[in-house]
């Protein structure tokens, strides 16, 4: 692989000047930060596709023996090289999807099954795309060879086309405020009987927008209304998901520690105000929360254990615990949880010892999940699973899929949840949900009205 530095291009304008082009994958930062959202990727046209359906591993639609994560092992180390001194993080690998249920492929349970009609794996293979820099304004194409890089580039001089996002959206929620809170009272009812701990309850908000929707004017209109360090546009065909994720699910990276990994659980909401000091006691009481700060060390607890089972004895750690993140609409309460992959451990042990996170599933996880199940009595799709890259040498970056729009070719759809305690008030929970749905929701409707004011 060759990497190429090229003058500066933003990632949207590389994402519509590949747009036309299938499978176009944008990991995107687009709420800038030293270490959190510091590179983006654009890339399309993939070499090969990795999928999983009903627990089964195709490659460009072939059947591949062995289990799914055997599978995806294979294919990786079929194109593993090193890692490239002073290059971007990712360099070529899987950019790609795993739903919610593909839990199933990690712990068969029947009260875990869903009616889940997409992948529970989505994996396209890149070997070649652009990489940027967002804080230093560097962009590189990178390429099995110079040809290839050059090839690619060529497509940047390509003109975009004219992009709207759909309007006139009429959402409906798949639960009235009454049921939510009902359903809330029933996870409580769970927890005072000694089945769990909590709970990340969620409901769906749609819409049937008249004339489709376009995958990147839809993600152009996310992202303004609710920027995120780990952002993502995902396109097949006339599907397509549209991310605008606050939080890490995992990190790998190499260190001359060794293959260090690091967790990000969110847990812990308040609503923003426009008005400064407002804001600001908002977000101390938020720090201050013992509900909040429960439930976010509950998952921590649950995030450690899981790493424990794939990391050095004594590695793992929590750097931090219950600080305050502050978003376009929101205050989060984040901690960090870190630890060293055992020798001969890769990221398809890592996934499998960890997927999904605890953050959006409750504690202890496999009754929690069952609980979701019985109340929400759908499949979440890729809400709740994660976004993000696979590199081939061995590195990889993954979101938690929240704040996360997708489009069936039919239908927008939005989930929104929170995570249910003893202490949880029903009626704040729900307000908590469209506190979260807000900014993508009403997305549409700002877009609307900076079309009808230009």
């Amino acid at each position: 692989m060759i990497v190429l530095e090229i003058p500066w291009t933003a990632p949207l304008d590389a994402a519509a000047a590949l747009a036309g082009q299938p499978r176009l994958a944008l990991l995107d930062s687009a709420m800038p930060h030293d270490t959190l959202g510091r590179w983006s990727y654009v890339a399309a046209a993939p070499f090969g596709v990795f999928r999983v359906e009903d627990s089964e591993a195709t490659w460009n639609g072939e059947p591949m023996a062995g289990a799914p994560m055997e599978a995806l092992r294979s294919l990786l180390s079929r194109h593993a090289h090193a890692p490239i001194a002073g290059a971007p993080p990712f360099t070529g690998g899987a950019i790609g999807a795993i739903a919610y249920e593909a839990g199933q492929i990690f712990e068969p349970r029947p009260g875990l099954a869903g009616a889940h009609r997409a992948a529970q794996i989505d994996l396209p293979f890149y070997d070649r795309l652009f990489a940027f820099d967002v804080i230093d304004r560097r962009a590189f194409a990178i390429a099995p060879d110079a040809a290839a890089a050059h090839r690619l580039c060529e497509a940047l001089t390509r003109p975009s086309e004219p992009r709207r996002p759909p309007a006139g959206l009429d959402w409906r929620d798949s639960r009235s405020r009454a049921a939510y809170e009902a359903e809330v009272a029933r996870v409580i009812g769970y927890i005072r009987d000694g089945d769990i701990f909590q709970a990340n309850l969620s409901h769906r908000f749609s819409a049937t927008p008249a004339g489709g929707a376009d995958p990147l004017a839809t993600y152009l209109a996310v992202r303004r209304a609710n920027p995120a360090p780990f952002s993502a546009l995902l396109v097949e065909g006339v599907r397509f998901i549209a991310s605008t994720s606050p939080e890490r699910f995992l990190r790998l990276a190499r260190d001359p520690r060794g293959a260090v990994v690091e967790a990000r659980p969110i847990k812990g909401t308040r609503r923003r105000s426009m008005r400064p000091a407002e804001d600001a006691v908002l977000a101390r009481s938020l720090a201050q929360s013992e509900k909040d700060r429960a439930e976010n060390i509950m998952i921590v607890d649950l995030l450690r254990n899981d790493l424990s089972r794939v990391c050095l004895p004594g590695s793992v750690d929590v750097p931090v615990v219950c600080g305050v993140e502050t978003y376009a609409s929101v205050h989060h309460l984040t901690s960090v949880v870190t630890g060293i992959l055992r020798p001969g451990r890769d990221i398809a042990d890592l996934i499998a010892a960890t997927f999904p996170g605890g953050s959006i599933t409750g504690a202890p996880k496999i009754r929690a999940m069952e609980i979701i199940a019985e109340l929400e009595q759908e499949a979440r799709g890729v809400y709740c699973g994660a976004i993000g890259w696979i590199g081939f040498d061995g590195a990889a970056d993954l979101n938690i899929a929240i704040r996360t729009l997708t489009f069936d070719g039919t239908e927008l759809s939005v989930r929104a949840g929170g995570g249910i305690t003893l202490l949880s008030d029903p009626a704040a929970e729900y307000d908590e949900t469209l506190a979260k749905a807000e900014r993508l929701l009403g997305a549409f409707r700002e877009a609307a009205g900076e079309e009808a004011a230009a």
